[in-house]
This record gives C-alpha cells, sequence and structure tokens, in this order.
C-alpha cells in the first residue's frame, strides 16, 4: 500500500468516526457575524492552522478548496463569496465528500445566509485538478501537501499555479519542521497521514513554492505545532514541528529572486528627512517600512549606519515593498 492509499483509507474512517482534535489544531473558527459552525464540522476540523485570510476575501473571489474535510473552512470562504459555485472544494475519497456534504446541510439549517449551492464538491485530487487554467482567484488547502513526498507535492504545487488566475493566490497551512526529519519516520506511512512525518524545513517548503512558479510568498502566521519526542520516535533529540499558514501570489518572479515577507522592517535613522536606495525603495525616517527579506538583506549591508533592519516576526498581511 502506497502512502496516498494509507491516506486515503485512513481519512475515510476518521469521515465516518471524526477523531476530535486529530490536527491538534491551532486558530480557532472565524468569528464573525452571523456565521454558526456547525458541532459535526468541528469535530472534523483537521487541519494544523487556517487559510482563511479575511484581507484576501474581497470581491466575492472564487475558491477551490483542496481537501475538503468537514467542510469548515469551504463554509467560511463561502461566507465572502455568496454566489453558486463560488467555492469548489475537490476531494478524493467518498467518504468524506459524503461527510462535507451532510454538514453543509447542517450549516444551511443553522446560518440563514449560506446555501449549500454555494460549495461545490468534486472528485478529484490535487494532482490533477477538475479545474481550467487561470480560471480561479485562490486556491487553499490546510494540512494537506504536508502529507505528500516533495515529488507530489511539486505536481500539486504546479497544478495550483495552473488553475489560479494571474495574480491569483495560493493560501495554505502546513506543519515544518525545524530540521530534517529522519528517514525512518518520513517512510512510516502511517506517521505520514498523521501530519507527523512528510513535514520539510521551512527552506525547502518556501523554495518549491518559489520553483512552482509563485514570485511573491507572505507568512501569515508560524507558530509551535507538536513535538517529535526522542523516546516515543526514536530519535536523539526532541523535534519540533511548526505550523505555518502562507499567502503565495501568482506574479512573475523577479530577476533577482522571488519576494518572501516575514515580517521584517527597515527603519531609516539618518539626518534627511527620507532615504532613497534609487531601486524603489523610499524610507521616512524613524518610521519602520515592511520590507521582503531579500530586501532586508539589501538595505542592511546598503547603509548599515543608518538603516536598523528588525528581525521577522513571521507575520505579515500586506503594506510592504519588495
Amino acid at each position: 500500500m502506497t502512502y496516498l492509499e494509507t491516506a486515503a483509507e485512513f481519512y475515510s474512517q476518521v469521515a465516518q468516526t471524526p477523531e476530535i482534535g486529530l490536527c491538534c489544531v491551532q486558530s480557532s473558527p472565524l468569528q464573525l457575524p452571523e456565521l454558526k459552525i456547525p458541532l459535526a464540522m468541528q469535530e472534523m476540523n483537521y487541519g494544523c492552522g487556517t487559510t482563511v485570510h479575511i484581507r484576501e476575501l474581497t470581491n466575492q473571489p472564487t475558491v477551490v478548496y483542496v481537501g475538503v474535510g468537514g467542510g469548515l473552512e469551504a463554509l467560511q470562504f463561502a461566507y465572502f463569496s455568496r454566489r453558486p459555485g463560488a467555492i469548489i472544494a475537490v476531494e478524493p475519497v467518498e467518504e468524506m465528500r459524503e461527510a462535507a456534504m451532510r454538514n453543509l446541510q447542517i450549516a444551511a439549517k443553522e446560518n440563514p445566509w449560506f446555501d449549500v449551492s454555494f460549495v461545490e464538491i468534486r472528485e478529484g485530487d490535487a494532482f490533477n485538478l477538475p479545474i481550467d487554467n487561470n480560471a480561479v482567484d485562490i486556491v487553499a488547502q490546510n494540512c494537506l501537501f504536508n502529507i505528500f513526498e516533495p515529488a507530489d507535492l511539486t505536481t500539486a504545487l504546479k497544478e495550483a499555479y495552473r488553475i489560479l488566475k494571474p495574480g491569483g493566490r495560493l493560501q495554505m497551512s502546513d506543519p515544518i519542521a525545524t530540521r530534517s526529519i529522519p528517514q525512518h519516520l518520513q517512510q512510516n506511512e502511517h506517521l505520514r497521514a498523521l501530519c507527523l512525518s512528510g513535514a520539510l524545513t521551512y527552506q525547502e517548503y518556501t523554495q518549491l513554492i518559489i520553483d512552482a512558479g509563485f514570485g511573491q510568498i507572505e507568512i501569515r502566521a508560524r507558530r509551535p505545532y507538536r513535538v517529535l519526542d526522542k523516546y516515543n520516535y526514536e530519535l536523539t533529540e526532541n523535534l519540533l514541528l511548526e505550523s505555518l499558514d502562507s499567502v503565495a501570489f501568482k506574479v512573475p518572479i523577479p530577476e533577482d529572486g522571488a519576494c518572501i515577507f516575514t515580517g521584517k522592517t527597515a527603519i531609516y535613522t539618518g539626518d534627511k528627512p527620507f532615504f532613497d536606495d534609487h531601486n524603489g525603495h523610499i524610507l521616512q525616517r524613524g518610521i519602520p517600512a515592511a520590507v521582503c527579506d531579500k530586501t532586508a538583506a539589501k538595505l542592511a549591508v546598503f547603509n548599515p549606519e543608518e538603516i536598523i533592519v528588525t528581525d521577522s516576526t513571521w507575520y505579515y498581511d500586506g503594506g510592504g515593498c519588495c
């Protein structure tokens, strides 16, 4: 049995008999006016963070959600796109599709604004999304892509890139590892299905996103998720997993490399009102300006006596320059 078959079997089981807290969810469902999350959805919230970022959801975007789960995030996306077929959920496991539809029907009874037609559930998988090229505004997935081996993850990322409109966004939440996970854990298919052994390091994860063609990545959250302890996982020392929420944009990759925003700022402290590096970056004296990691590194070298570059906060929600 392959790791994908093991994962499909496992999620077929938890679709029929939910395992509450399976993924140690690190964020609560959005609290929004007139949005009620059915209990059945909360019990099937198999994610490690969130992909629903409010600032990305203006103008009723068309969203493809890969791996429907219990339907919770599909419902949350539908809150912002209240029209038939606005949310397309792609799910390979029949039992999960059936469970999500039942939960959405409950949601329609508990939320007067919601109609089940807002969410279309399609059979399919991340490697062959049943969507046309350049067709949607957002692709989202929560705690799914980390199950894939690197070659399959590359395929899934390229599929997301294919169906996004120019300027579209890939919104993801996945575990990452603070160091490489040993082979004996990576090869454990059950642990991989549990989102415990397939995680890549931050550098590996972001590089694969860039390799798929995405020119800008914004980190919305990075926080502790779980620990693989040395006693239960045959390790010489404990290994921390983190939850990473990110938004990647389908924009061209600049000649000097992709832009990754992790919450760094640059602050000009010189005697002039402004600093201009003549490369598109103007800093007002004494005012922190959000910059991507690439620009932060260049500014730190360009004028180290007059420019302070702050550390990553691992949170960024717009307003900076690359």
